[in-house]
């Protein structure tokens, strides 16, 4: 399924993993080994819709021990179906990009208009690789250009909350990680090369996952 070589994606009811044969640079979000490292293995593991997000990294490291998965290992967490997880691939300039997203919309937000709560059930979690040697801005330019395109999709789709548009869930998470090949990547906002790859292939998984969701609840 996956396009990167050295890079697996398996998906299951259990969790969506994604495997590299060598070390990837990641940013996230994420609940267990989240912030700027290293990552062998990204788990977005399904959880009980009750399951509290304390102790994940225990939870995260038992499911990841217990498959053999490579360390070190990002883990999230997701109530959403992860066999429903949809995969996107785009490659142009010289970069590949592979997205990976489940989503989940029970409970939609709207940034600076939803007031700060106890968080509920509904989860947007998005994996992007890249096949390049992205700089550390980068993957932050990145991060927020994929969280552009999933405003967008929100809207597109006309998921609001509260009367607004709706900009995501109250606990989405990502990780945008990178292989480290071929020439430096400085830039990866919208119109960069880089942010061009993953924007692309962001839209078409979440598009996909966000419509699924819609359909099947409608």
């Amino acid at each position: 399924m996956a396009t990167i070589e050295g890079v697996e994606v398996e998906i299951s009811p259990a969790a969506v993993v994604v495997t590299s044969a060598t070390p990837l640079t990641a940013l996230s979000s994420a609940v267990a080994g989240g912030g700027l490292g290293r990552a062998r293995t990204i788990v977005n593991l399904h959880v009980g819709l009750d399951r509290p997000w304390e102790g994940a990294e225990v939870g995260l490291d038992v499911f990841a021990q217990g498959r053999g998965l490579p360390a070190p290992w990002i883990g999230l967490l997701t109530a959403a179906w992860t066999e429903r997880a949809r995969v996107a691939a785009e490659s142009a300039h010289g970069v590949a990009a592979l997205v990976v997203v489940t989503v989940g919309l029970s409970n939609p937000v709207a940034a600076g208009w939803t007031a700060a709560a106890t968080a509920g059930p509904g989860t947007i979690n998005t994996i992007a690789v890249v096949d390049a040697a992205l700089e550390p801005a980068a993957l932050v330019n990145l991060v927020v250009t994929l969280t552009e395109v999933k405003t967008l999709v929100l809207a597109e789709a006309g998921v609001t909350c509260d009367g607004h548009p709706a900009s995501g869930t109250s606990t989405d998470a990502i990780v945008v990680a990178a292989t480290g090949r071929g020439r430096a990547v400085r830039f990866g906002g919208p119109i960069s090369e880089a942010g061009w790859v993953v924007a692309r292939a962001g839209r078409v998984a979440l598009a996909e996952g966000v419509q699924r969701w819609i359909e099947e609840r409608g």
